[in-house]
């Protein structure tokens, strides 16, 4: 079952990468119901970021996770938003690993952009214009998928095993790509390839992101040793099940959309 990470009001939880074993109460959905009642995921079978280790990390109060694109504005999940227009009820929170340090930084929405001509189904991408900067760096993101390859990271603060609560710490982990041809066979036409990147531990499972992760970002190191997204927590099969990888918008093929998007809000 195709099922989208993002936290909506469902019985049954699906996949992610671990994170922490603190509860956080989700603030109120902001996104539309997806296709098949489909779910976010957090990490599972992660460890604790330290703070600052990953100071691009956003979370945003529909419960969901997003990266600086620039100071004022977030790179996240179509499905994570309901439309593009003026939009004030997003908190973004940045700047922490811990969601309760007292040095958090809130930010509210002023607008948002979902990826023109999505349908629920590939181009899962949106941006999120904030009220003000936030003083922390921002994550590049590829413009080719030279990158698309070998080892990438995921944190979030979603669910960290398939039905768990949301974390107050951020989590991280690894996982390694997994080739079209392969991810296929995991969900055939459920997936979009060109739009979409898959990344997982295919026989073992136990690594992935899950609810609450989604619109988060995967990410490697570039040639010159700097950090460069390469996907946004999509969707998945559940979270860390064996043969059933992530699923990751590929950044890459909207890089020239994104920042078209994100000029136009004067980013």
């Amino acid at each position: 079952m195709r099922t989208y990470r993002k936290l909506l009001a469902r019985s049954t939880a699906v996949g992610a990468v671990a994170l922490a074993a603190v509860s956080l109460q989700p603030g109120p959905a902001q996104a539309a119901p997806d296709p098949a009642g489909s779910v976010h995921t957090q990490v599972v079978g992660g460890t604790k970021a330290d703070q600052g280790e990953f100071p691009f990390m956003v979370r945003l109060s529909m419960g969901c996770g997003g990266a600086l694109y620039a100071k004022d504005i977030v790179l996240t999940a179509a499905h994570c938003v309901d439309g593009s227009g003026p939009n004030t009820s997003i908190t973004a929170t940045a700047g922490v690993a811990d969601l309760e340090d007292s040095h958090a930084v809130k930010v509210k929405s002023t607008q948002v952009l979902q990826a023109p001509g999505y349908q629920g189904k590939g181009k899962d991408w949106a941006l999120i214009k904030l009220a003000k900067p936030v003083d922390q760096p921002t994550l590049k993101i590829a413009q080719d998928d030279k990158l698309n390859s070998g080892d990438f990271t995921i944190a979030g603060w979603g669910a960290d095993k398939e039905g768990g609560d949301q974390q107050r710490y951020l989590l991280k982990a690894t996982v390694p790509f997994v080739d079209d041809a392969t991810c296929q066979k995991a969900y055939g036409d459920q997936l979009t390839p060109g739009d979409e990147i898959c990344a997982g531990k295919m026989d073992t499972g136990g690594v992935d992101t899950c609810q609450g992760d989604s619109g988060g970002p995967m990410f490697r190191k570039d040639d010159a040793g700097q950090w460069l997204q390469v996907g946004i927590v999509s969707w998945g099969d559940g979270c860390a099940r064996p043969g059933k990888p992530g699923v990751y918008s590929e950044v890459s093929t909207f890089a020239a959309d994104i920042k078209k998007a994100a000029d136009g809000l004067g980013g």
